[in-house]
């Protein structure tokens, strides 16, 4: 059996809060409405540890091809069950092709932390300021997600993810990754000061996961504060699991009480290549297919398998 643990700890100092907004009266609306609301909601947020190493096993389950990561990752929860000073993890890297469950993986892991998650695309960054505010000096300054996060939720400990990291682009006025090398450093992230607020903030327990299709474009020195794993495709055995899970979770969440309870070896074939971000659409077709011809099982035929469509010369 397993059990969250919870314990609470101070993300910022209320009186350096109430300093802030005193000398802001008059200066901006938004940034006094936002340190009010940091007074309300009070400096106290949870950081959760799982009880037992049993809180990863619907990892384990769901993402079978990530056994590297969740196998570390027990250690670590075994660690801290041990003492009293909380999870200790490196933020870490998950590099793969497109498709193998990478942005999935970081999102069942908050859930399997019974913490929130905050899903940062990258791919569309292209200043810092998302992530760590902008000046309140600004026209239509705001808080970066980070401290955002860490204020408005309930969790010191929340998993962000930074999705596709090495697309994120940017200048050498506005590199959208030099906030991480002070954020991903325990030492540092406790006095991370948001540009908005500009008020400490103890971002040290924040779960920090980011993913890749590769290092190219990831400097050096980011890639040492990190633990890094080149996530497989999952193997056909595995793939035929996730697709009997997937499938067992759309027959219950459609109430289609007249199917048959698990896929054909003939459909497990069929899927062994597809990828588990493509998995879940491939299936539900695929029982589009069954209804529409009257039938209570999936076959074979049903699995429609969609390929890309190669570049070729305009021609008439």
């Amino acid at each position: 059996m397993n059990i969250t643990l919870a314990r609470t700890r101070a993300v910022y100092d209320l009186s350096e809060v109430q300093g802030a907004l005193d000398r802001s009266k008059g200066r901006s609306p938004e940034l006094e409405a936002f340190y009010e609301r940091m007074l309300d909601n009070g400096a106290e947020r949870f950081v959760t540890t799982p009880s037992s190493t049993d809180a990863l096993a619907p990892l384990m389950d769901e993402c079978p091809n990530f056994d590297e990561v969740v196998a570390d990752l027990r250690r670590y929860v075994a660690l801290a069950n041990a003492g009293d000073g909380g999870i200790n993890v490196m933020p870490i890297l998950l590099l793969g092709d497109p498709g193998v469950g990478k942005t999935h993986f970081a999102k069942r892991l908050a859930r399997a932390m019974a913490t929130e998650c905050e899903l940062i695309s990258m791919n569309a960054l292209s200043a810092g300021f998302v992530i760590t505010g902008s000046s309140a000096s600004w026209k239509g300054a705001k808080c970066g997600k980070v401290a955002e996060r860490l204020v408005r939720g309930q969790y010191a400990n929340p998993v962000v993810v930074l999705d596709e990291v090495e697309k994120a682009s940017g200048s050498t006025q506005s590199d959208p990754l030099a906030a991480l090398y002070q954020l991903l450093e325990p030492e540092t992230s406790r006095a991370f000061r948001d540009e908005f607020i500009d008020v400490e903030i103890d971002a040290s327990q924040i779960f920090w996961v980011l993913t890749a299709n590769s290092t190219d474009g990831i400097p050096a020195p980011l890639l040492n504060r990190m633990a890094v794993y080149d996530v497989p495709a999952p193997t056909p055995e595995q793939a035929a699991g996730i697709a009997q899970r997937i499938y067992a979770g759309l027959v219950a969440e459609l109430k289609l009480v007249k199917f048959a309870p698990e896929l054909s070896s003939a459909v497990l074939d069929k899927l062994a290549g597809v990828s588990p971000r493509d998995m879940r659409k491939t299936l539900l077709d695929g029982l589009g297919y069954a209804a529409a011809d009257g039938r209570d099982e999936v076959s074979g035929q049903d699995i429609r398998l969609k390929t890309t469509p190669a570049k070729s010369r305009i021609g008439f």
